[in-house]
């Protein structure tokens, strides 16, 4: 599975961006997707996770009510509309596949395929 991630830029403080992450290759083995991201200096964090079916989704709460992560089958596509952007939203994120574990876990470990990463910027 390959990852391509995309929609990143640089914004000010309450607009909004919506991140793509395009899959490829063996698409029909992934059995869920997440966003991490991560800034300068932290180690990298979890954002929103979905079923590859769709059925389920988390977040954490520190993007929860501001973040909607959604997938669209046909393209293969993860979404993650990011809206309320705040400072503290600064980061390259990343997109992952989790193909092998089949456990949607929040945990870096957990995903087995990585996109390169687009950078979010957001100032105040």
């Amino acid at each position: 599975v390959q990852l391509q991630a995309s929609g990143g830029g640089l914004v000010q403080a309450g607009d909004s961006l919506r991140l793509s992450c395009a899959a490829s290759g063996r698409t029909f083995s992934i059995y869920g997707m997440g966003w991490f991201r991560q800034a300068p200096g932290k180690e990298r964090e979890f954002v929103a996770l979905i079923s590859w079916s769709g059925g389920s989704t988390d977040y954490a709460d520190s993007v929860r009510g501001r973040f909607t992560i959604s997938r669209e089958m046909p393209k293969n596509t993860v979404y993650l509309q990011m809206n309320g952007l705040k400072p503290e939203d600064t980061a390259v994120y990343y997109c992952a596949a989790d193909y092998d574990r089949r456990i949607l876990s929040r945990s870096v470990p957990a995903y087995d395929a990585w996109g390169q990463g687009t950078q979010v910027t957001v100032s105040s």
